[in-house]
């Protein structure tokens, strides 16, 4: 067995782990969402706009909440994932829910052995990236997949945010903005439920916006933009403030949160 397989076995037996734990979360809110509550959040939606009659390939989709509150918006929507969990809880709620999404369990960089449909948009957003070792592979991907005129659309967490350690309250400048080496940290919860007795295992990789930027441009993207935000949808990390908007910063606010990237394929 390959070294990095092993990485993504070990990653894909937690995920189906935090599988368990998320699906029964106040975060992503089950009944809510069957309730008919949208999954995605401002940024995302600004980005996109009207969806209606499109093809989308959400890329590391975790459950499908997000693949399903496109369809909704009138998207067919192809989700991918490692986790076989994630799929299985995935397709349940499609079916129970009565809309027409598709779902594969794969590594994200082998989508295109198992999707051979070309979509309007891909999309993938909030800690994606880091699971992946290299991303010029994933980039490529997403021009293969991509319609002549289609649209990549992530949404992510800053590069500056995983260089610090957050299992102790303090935050500890720790891991490098560009670092190669693979990052392996053990702990206890997960960030739907930190109180969870469950143990993460996680092998995870820092990736600079550059890297990101020259994964998308040399598959042969034109990027729109990137824009970085001081704010987070999500209180995943210690010691976020709350806004009045509802949205999470830090309180000294030294550093980005958030990123959004969009680039078309011409």
């Amino acid at each position: 067995m390959s070294q990095q397989k092993s990485f993504f076995d070990t990653n894909k037996a937690t995920w189906n782990e935090k599988v368990k734990i998320h699906s029964k979360s106040e975060m992503y809110d089950m009944e809510a969402f069957k309730s008919g509550a949208s999954s995605l959040m401002p940024y995302e939606l600004d980005a996109l706009g009207d969806v209606s009659g499109k093809t989308l390939l959400h890329l590391q989709c975790h459950f499908g909440q997000d693949t399903l509150s496109w369809n909704r918006l009138g998207a067919k929507c192809t989700g991918i994932d490692l986790s076989d969990e994630g799929i299985k809880l995935a397709r349940g709620l499609n079916n129970d829910l009565k809309l027409n999404s598709e779902f594969v369990c794969c590594n994200v960089l082998d989508t295109s052995k198992y999707v051979k449909d070309k979509f309007d948009i891909v999309f993938t957003s909030y800690g994606v990236i880091g699971w992946l070792p290299d991303l010029k592979p994933w980039g490529k991907m997403i021009a293969e997949r991509l319609n002549k005129g289609g649209t990549f659309f992530i949404a992510e967490f800053h590069p500056i945010v995983w260089m610090f350690d957050y299992l102790d309250d303090k935050q500890i400048m720790k891991y490098g903005y560009m670092q190669s080496d693979v990052i392996y940290e053990e702990y206890e919860g997960t960030y739907a439920n930190q109180d969870s007795k469950m143990i993460s295992k996680e092998y995870g990789w820092n990736h600079g916006l550059g890297d990101v930027v020259s994964a998308i441009t040399e598959a042969g993207l034109h990027l729109e933009y990137l824009k970085e935000y001081n704010e987070s949808p999500y209180d995943i990390l210690p010691n976020l403030v709350q806004t009045d908007s509802g949205m999470f910063v830090t309180k000294d606010k030294l550093y980005p949160l958030i990123f959004t990237l969009k680039a078309i394929k011409i």
